[in-house]
């Protein structure tokens, strides 16, 4: 965004209209009537949404933004009251006050004119002189206003201790009148009770108000805070002295000190602790008790499997083969075999194995049982591909589940658990890599006894995004039956993209002599983002590419040139370009416009969208967004705007799950803190008809050569053994 600074001033004046709001960050866009001039300007800043009508006092600069134009940019604001009647009068009928709208608003000031502040305020009881107002509608025009006024009270009282008064609407709703006497008792109640506002927000309250860096609050609230960003890393737990250094650099206190406040923790089992082999392995409550029942629950079902009717399963297998006109290879057919032996079964393997022909024979001899089957996948675009694969229904685990949108500990409540268990004698659940610790936890506390459990899935991709290893430790533990496949069933004039996927899963060069698995090596950053850009708006079309549909952009990393921010950038220039007439609106970090290829980046149960569900802006209103997914058509209001990012390019962690007929992925020395063989590995076989790496031959050596993958603590292995903890 290019800005130029061209003066530091102070301006006053009335609130026309908000043309945007984001209630996440507190950023706003408004346009403000000057009380010296008759044009409205633009403002933007951080600040709580102000409402039409209100009066503000604002200090900051005037700046030249390269689209939007001249705009006022806040560093600081107040709000004051309406001094005139015009303007009392206005601010009532905006709606501020809840009961009163714009007909009450003009009895109220022909009635009580410049006092009608004070008289709603400090002596309600004269409301009863204005037509239409009786005694209950007086004390709900008092109530309404005089919590707007504490309010106000909340976010000065942040906005003076160094926080945005965009989080006080938050405050104020989770304590009411209670709110400042909260937040001055202890304000690490914040992180740990209203939903948004994390550690560092309530820390530096804290810090403002003069709490000691060592108080003892302050330490248990960095090590709570230290343990989550410790779980969205991936872990389950941590050692002790790796959560004491990471606590004690977060804190910027002595790591002896947090030692012996971790100490006092555990002493008084406050935190969840695993002694593993002399070393103190600590958990979030949530993944502590997730860990325990997955093992409790896997090792029970194993042995309780519903006997199948006929127990001559070879003949039952041998019988499908014969009707199906297929001949199984030797691992596949163990597979299909076991499903019918076993309560647990895990099935892995590459591209190209037979995973999708070993399911379908698994569908077939168990509905030949007459087994209820119930089929599921992580994500919507899995279910998707499952059900195409098999022609039945499959759903994503959440919907499986019957999620109601709610939370408890980190983890969404569903309808189906224990109590309300599934109706199905079968559950298989496809791409299980991509499930942590929580979600598998939920399904299988939502299995009844006796149902089988078949767990598909390719070890060799990426783990999931959330905590925990789930599908590697199963197999890992040995406890569960397992059947890998790794011959490749690969068709005369077949893309090489199967084979290659296989090669780099070796760690060695791909082939890159057929047109459809390439790789153009280019050296510069730049360079790469505009190969990028041409082969998505110029070279691919002309070969009868749908861009849209048919194309997926994968980045390892968000950040750089060749990342997914400044390609989504590039991509929507060059494939969605700003035109007179097509409507946008404007976030934070980015524009969407009509017409935009999207991505929906969080879970949105009362939607039904999830996170990772790909749709196309169809319209934009007045702040609301129409998006057209596979499956609905879904209305945004203003405030839920920033669920949406561009998909033009995503992560490939995003794509997991996902298949597309050409995927494109640049490959850069900037990159190389990512670079590893799962993600390549992972980013390759999502494509079906293509492969396009453009970049640096360094990159991709690096890539290759990489098979550290990251350690992720975990006991669930152990668990699963009966490993004494």
């Amino acid at each position: 965004m290019d800005i130029g600074v061209i003066d530091v001033e102070h301006l006053e004046g009335t609130v026309e209209n908000i043309i945007f709001q984001n209630a996440g960050n507190g950023f706003v866009v408004f346009k403000l009537k000057p009380s010296n001039e008759n044009s409205p300007v633009a403002v933007v800043g951080s600040m709580l949404s102000p409402l039409v009508g209100e009066q503000l006092e604002l200090t900051g600069e005037w700046v030249e933004h390269a689209r939007f134009g001249r705009q006022f940019k806040i560093v600081n604001y107040k709000k004051i009251a309406p001094s005139s009647v015009k303007g009392i009068e206005r601010f009532l009928a905006s709606g501020a006050i809840k009961g009163i709208g714009a007909a009450m608003a003009a009895r109220l000031v022909k009635q009580f004119g410049i006092d009608t502040l004070e008289i709603i305020g400090q002596k309600s009881h004269r409301l009863l002189e204005v037509e239409g107002i009786g005694k209950k509608k007086a004390t709900a025009i008092h109530k309404a206003y005089s919590e707007q006024s504490e309010m106000h009270e909340v976010m000065l009282f942040l906005e003076m201790n160094g926080v945005t008064g965009a989080y006080a609407g938050k405050i104020f709703a989770k304590y009411g009148f209670r709110a400042i006497e909260v937040l001055q008792g202890n304000p690490y109640k914040l992180a740990q009770e209203v939903r948004g506002i994390g550690f560092r927000t309530a820390d530096q309250i804290a810090m403002s108000l003069g709490l000691e860096r060592n108080h003892d609050e302050r330490l248990t609230a960095g090590i709570d805070f230290a343990l989550l960003q410790i779980s969205q890393a991936g872990h389950c737990c941590v050692p002790e002295d790796i959560l004491v250094k990471e606590a004690a650099k977060l804190l910027l206190v002595e790591a002896g000190e947090v030692a012996l406040h971790v100490s006092a923790l555990i002493a008084g089992n406050m935190l969840c602790v695993e002694d593993f082999h002399g070393m103190n392995l600590i958990y979030p409550r949530y993944l502590y008790y997730a860990e325990k029942r997955v093992a409790e629950r896997l090792l029970l079902l194993k042995d309780r499997a519903k006997p199948a009717p006929n127990e001559d399963f070879e003949g039952i297998v041998a019988i499908w083969e014969g009707q199906s006109g297929i001949t199984l290879a030797e691992a596949q057919h163990e597979a299909v075999l076991s499903s019918l032996m076993h309560g647990v079964l895990v099935l892995t393997g590459g591209p190209g194995t037979g995973k999708t022909t070993v399911v379908r024979g698994m569908l077939a001899v168990l509905e030949a049982q007459g087994f209820k089957i119930l089929l599921g996948a992580p994500t919507g675009r899995a279910a998707k591909r499952l059900s195409e694969a098999t022609d039945r229904e499959a759903m994503t685990v959440h919907r499986l589940l019957e999620s109601t949108g709610g939370a408890e500990e980190g983890a969404p409540l569903f309808m189906r658990n224990e109590d309300q268990p599934l109706e199905a004698d079968v559950v298989i659940i496809d791409e299980v890599s991509m499930m942590d610790i929580s979600l598998m936890n939920s399904l299988l506390e939502a299995i009844p006894d006796g149902c089988r459990v078949i767990l598909v899935g390719d070890v060799d991709q990426l783990p999931a995004v959330g905590p925990g290893s789930v599908l590697k430790d199963i197999i890992r533990s040995a406890t569960v039956p397992v059947v890998r496949l790794t011959e490749v069933f690969r068709q005369a004039g077949e893309s090489m993209i199967v084979m290659n996927a296989h090669q780099i899963n070796r760690g060695m060069l791909p082939d890159f002599r057929s047109i459809d698995f390439q790789f153009v090596q280019i050296n510069d950053s730049d360079a790469v983002a505009q190969a990028v850009v041409e082969l998505c708006r110029d070279q691919l079309p002309t070969e009868g590419f749908n861009v849209s549909y048919d194309v997926q952009v994968l980045a390892p990393m968000h950040r750089l040139v060749c990342g997914v921010e400044n390609l989504n950038k590039l991509l929507q220039e060059a494939l969605n370009p700003e035109t007179d007439g097509k409507a946008a609106i404007v976030g934070a970090n980015q524009i969407l416009r009509e017409g935009d290829k999207i991505m929906q980046m969080k879970n949105n149960y009362t939607k039904g969208v999830y996170n990772g569900d790909i749709g196309f802006i169809t319209g934009i209103d007045h702040g609301r967004v129409a998006v057209r997914y596979p499956e609905q058509d879904v209305i945004y209001e203003r405030g839920e705007v920033e669920e949406l990012h561009l998909a033009y390019a995503m992560s490939v962690h995003k794509s997991q799950g996902s298949e597309y007929p050409v995927v494109i992925m640049p490959l850069i020395s900037g990159h190389h803190i990512m670079l590893q063989r799962n993600l390549l590995y992972t980013a390759v076989t999502r494509a079906k008809q293509r492969v396009i790496l453009l970049g640096s031959k360094a990159a991709l050596n690096t890539a290759l050569s990489n098979d550290r993958t990251k350690r992720r603590y975990s006991l669930l292995a152990e668990r699963l053994v009966g490993e004494e903890l």
